[in-house]
């Protein structure tokens, strides 16, 4: 007997229960909160490669690399995970036309203000300056990696509140293709959620027991390693947001359509059998590791370029697309006849130029001879605030100028300045990056307080450190204009003149409903695939190399 013909599920102008969207809203506060936060230190790190003393003029400070860590914990954890833990379960409840689970909604916001504040005491304490990247034998007070172990069950909360709609939506709707929105939303938290699981294996089990004395000693090299297993996929953890958002929500705003309903599900896929797999691309000069294994991890980072390239085609088909039906001739006349004026679409805009260069920088990171010349340099940093900073921030910031009038029921203040920020800040990032590029490339170190000592420093340094001052100034601006609009916005702002629905795009065509597209929706095939690739990635050096080798005692230098 063969199987019915899936039909297409047609969904309504669905919007979530008050007490839902209050949940999803704070969530969105706690991650804004976070990004003000970091913004301040980030201006001090940039400040600091222009060779500035920044401890004088940052007094909250105690030592720079306390700063670097609060910016390092608010930009790309606290406010990317807040953003996710909100953005994608409204994403998924749009689209399947169905509330969510109220008790596990607001249990995720609990556990992510929990884990901040355990998190932020670390910190701010001058408890935890061991930098994002928590490398042993650098080690934290055990509020520290029990607060970001919180931050990490919201996230897994969040997932179950996705995955409980998912499968009550499919159990409710036999044989109808899952709607595109609601299944590259759980894709991409199904894909962080098995990332995270090395990470909660390295805290739960080794960085905890550690700083609370148990465990005496503790293993560097498998320690790192459990992190960049995590750690290389949870740039598609801040990634995926903003390409649900470049497929399905902007080419709506631009006035086109989304190319592909397979390529965008197949794309999602990729992200997820793929971003796992690469972590040793982190580890090049690493000891304790061999060739043979960052050489395959080399291929597989290669391997999730080829979904971003069919990312940029498909945004960029829609968005010419949009160009085209607002009057756009010629061959590049259609991109000046996009909604510049629309600060949400140009946020977004501007994010993805800047984009271009965070890939191609991207590509020298990844290849094992090339990043010799660039490992710890600030070539790095370059590469991922051109990347994370502006391919992810600028994207959350455009999404904000739309997300918090929808939630909140007032209208967006001041377009003008909006345009504004998004405009500056990308000047800023560009420069900023620039100058950070050029300095790596010199030779300068990432993760150098230049103004603490000036006998390992360099005159090669000076004019790519003036660079990454002006440009981080520029950024900050930039960003705190945005704050500016964003506070007025839900204080000040018009009832009554939001969003009355999230900007969802239609496809150019409709789902395919026979054939093998419809099997695209079977996560049960696709995470079977991931979990292999990572076993194959991994399973022999871990093999190799337990039972741990705890030989590290603990040190706190700063």
């Amino acid at each position: 007997m063969s199987n019915p013909t899936p039909i297409v599920f047609e969904t309504t102008n669905y919007e979530l229960p008050a007490h839902q969207k209050r949940a999803l809203l704070w969530t969105l506060y706690i991650g804004y909160l976070a990004l003000v936060a970091g913004v301040f230190h980030g201006l001090a790190q940039a400040l600091s490669y222009a060779n500035i003393d920044i401890l004088q003029y940052f007094p909250i400070l105690r030592s720079y690399y306390q700063g670097l860590t609060a910016h390092g914990v608010a930009n790309v954890l606290i406010f990317t995970f807040s953003f996710s833990n909100a953005f994608l379960p409204l994403m998924t409840a749009r689209a399947l036309s169905r509330p969510l689970n109220s008790t596990l909604l607001w249990a995720s916001f609990g556990t992510l203000v929990f884990g901040n504040i355990l998190t932020v005491y670390a910190i701010v304490s001058n408890q935890a300056s061991v930098l994002y990247t928590s490398y042993a034998p650098l080690q934290a007070h055990w509020t520290y990696y029990v607060g970001l172990v919180f931050v990490v069950i919201s996230t897994w909360l969040s997932t179950i509140v996705m995955l409980l709609a998912f499968f009550q939506w499919r159990r409710e709707h036999p044989g109808m293709r899952v709607p595109l929105l609601a299944f590259i939303s759980v894709v991409s938290y199904v894909m962080w959620f098995l990332a995270s699981l090395p990470l909660a294996v390295s805290f739960l089990g080794f960085m905890i027991p550690w700083s609370i004395g148990i465990l005496p000693k503790i293993d560097p090299l498998l320690t790192r390693t459990l992190f960049w297993f995590t750690a290389h996929a949870i740039v598609y953890a801040w990634l995926l947001p903003a390409y649900i958002s470049w497929y399905v929500l902007v080419p709506r705003q631009a006035g086109g359509k989304v190319v592909s309903d397979s390529l965008t599900r197949f794309a999602f896929i990729l992200f997820l059998i793929l971003s796992i797999p690469t972590g040793f691309h982190h580890q090049y000069t690493d000891p304790g590791i061999s060739n043979v294994m960052k050489g395959l991890h080399g291929v597989l980072t290669f391997g999730v370029f080829f979904p971003s390239l069919a990312t940029a085609f498909s945004v960029m088909a829609a968005l010419e697309m949009g160009g085209r039906a607002h009057g756009g001739k010629g061959l590049l006349g259609w991109i000046l006849k996009l909604p510049w004026g629309d600060p949400s679409l140009t946020a977004q805009l501007l994010a993805m130029i800047t984009f271009v260069f965070g890939g191609i920088t991207g590509l020298i990171n990844a290849s094992l001879v090339m990043n010799q010349v660039i490992h710890n340099t600030t070539w790095v940093p370059g590469h991922f605030h051109m990347t994370v900073g502006s391919a992810v921030a600028l994207t959350l910031v455009g999404v904000a100028y739309w997300l918090i009038p929808y939630l909140t029921g007032r209208g967006l203040w001041n377009r003008p300045m909006a345009l504004a920020s998004s405009w500056i800040y990308t000047i800023g990032v560009l420069i900023f990056a620039r100058g950070m590029v050029s300095a790596g490339l010199e030779g300068m170190p990432r993760r150098f307080f230049r103004a603490a000592d000036n006998a390992y420093d360099s005159a090669a340094w000076d004019l790519g450190g003036i660079l990454t001052g002006v440009g981080g100034t520029l950024m900050f601006v930039g960003i705190m204009l945005f704050f500016v609009v964003i506070a007025v916005t839900i204080f000040f702002g018009r009832k009554g003149e939001h969003p009355r629905d999230i900007p969802w795009s239609e496809t150019l065509t409709a789902p395919a409903l026979t054939g093998w597209q419809p099997k695209l929706d079977q996560l049960k095939i696709w995470i079977p695939v991931a979990i292999v690739l990572v076993i194959i990635a991994y399973g022999p050096f871990l093999v190799s190399y337990l039972p741990p080798r705890l030989l590290s005692q603990g040190y706190q230098f700063w």
